[in-house]
């Protein structure tokens, strides 16, 4: 882990300093927004894996940057608009854009962000990654809106859940490392295991994230513990914990979720319920299934000293605590 701890070290200054220069371009009060949501930190795991994609497959030079920084935009656009639909208040430790800039300044920012890292990838003039980035869009988009139909809904299953999340978050990743693949102009086998490596490692990403939101640190991050269940979303846990339950215990919990009639207590006692279960735990194991598929993904790409820390950051999430 030291070493991927190097790495980014040594490229997130990189990285950083294009996602400004890019966002120098745009209306004062457009970059006003942006640089809220980007100076909040993250992982930066988007641009990373496109970096770590591109060299692991042979391409040199640091005009890869605002191919990889163009994914960090989509995913800033994506928690922006996310954050409003879901009325939080708090992301990554920070007050919501929408709280500080207002609603409609903030969906136009997103939206704005949105059409910068689409003019990015279109400099690129690789028609392929084009369709990759706006197909990406489009399946987030669409994971988002079954998120929103299925709040509360008593009849989520494993499967719904399962199209959710590759929607809401792995998509996205596997146009990220897809992207790096592209740049690189991988042969079609290659690209097809670097997606699949993206796809896996983004399912897994989320599985954990889920977990988190029940762990008993998940105060590490930078969100409310159970915010999932006050929002009516019906992650993993939830649907696991469902099925320990009695008939009617079962019933009568589904009828007060979908009637949007939980207490605090409630919430309080289904997190307490979930971690004495060991349900967080059984979560992060289903995230294990995937992240071997990712990894079997990445061992078919060439040796290097990428893959070996695109290796690690499959370790990072399999450990991951926040």
């Amino acid at each position: 882990m030291n070493i991927l701890k190097d790495f980014l070290t040594t490229e997130l200054p990189s990285i950083n300093r294009v996602l400004h220069k890019e966002l120098e371009t745009l209306n004062p009060l457009v970059r006003e927004v942006g640089e809220h949501v980007l100076q909040a930190g993250g992982k930066r795991l988007r641009p990373l894996l496109t970096i770590l994609m591109s060299r692991c497959l042979g391409r040199t030079g640091d005009d890869i940057y605002p191919l990889a920084c163009s994914l960090e935009f989509l995913h800033s656009a994506t928690l922006i608009h996310d954050d409003i639909l879901d009325d939080a208040h708090i992301r990554r430790g920070r007050q919501s854009a929408h709280l500080i800039f207002g609603i409609k300044r903030a969906v136009l920012a997103g939206d704005a962000l949105l059409a910068l890292a689409n003019m990015i990838v279109a400099r690129y003039d690789v028609p392929s990654m084009n369709f990759c980035v706006a197909e990406a869009i489009l399946k987030t988009a669409s994971g988002e809106v079954e998120e929103i139909d299925n709040l509360r809904n008593p009849e989520m299953d494993e499967a719904a859940y399962l199209e959710i999340i590759k929607g809401k978050t792995a998509y996205l990743i596997q146009a990220a490392c897809a992207c790096g693949a592209m740049a690189a102009k991988a042969s079609p086998h290659v690209l097809s295991m670097a997606s699949a490596f993206g796809m896996n490692l983004g399912i897994a990403f989320q599985l954990v994230d889920d977990a988190l939101d029940f762990a008993e640190d998940s105060k590490l991050l930078g969100k409310p513990q159970g915010n999932d269940i006050r929002e009516g979303k019906i992650t993993l846990p939830l649907i696991l914990f469902l099925k320990t339950l009695s008939e009617t215990e079962r019933g009568q919990l589904l009828q007060t979720i979908a009637r949007d009639s939980l207490d605090e207590e409630q919430i309080l006692d289904i997190i307490s319920s979930v971690q004495k279960a060991g349900l967080v735990q059984q979560v992060r194991q289903e995230a294990d299934v995937y992240l071997k598929k990712s990894l079997n993904a990445l061992m078919t790409l060439p040796e290097s000293f990428e893959r070996h820390l695109m290796q690690e950051m499959v370790d990072l999430v399999k450990t991951r605590k926040f």
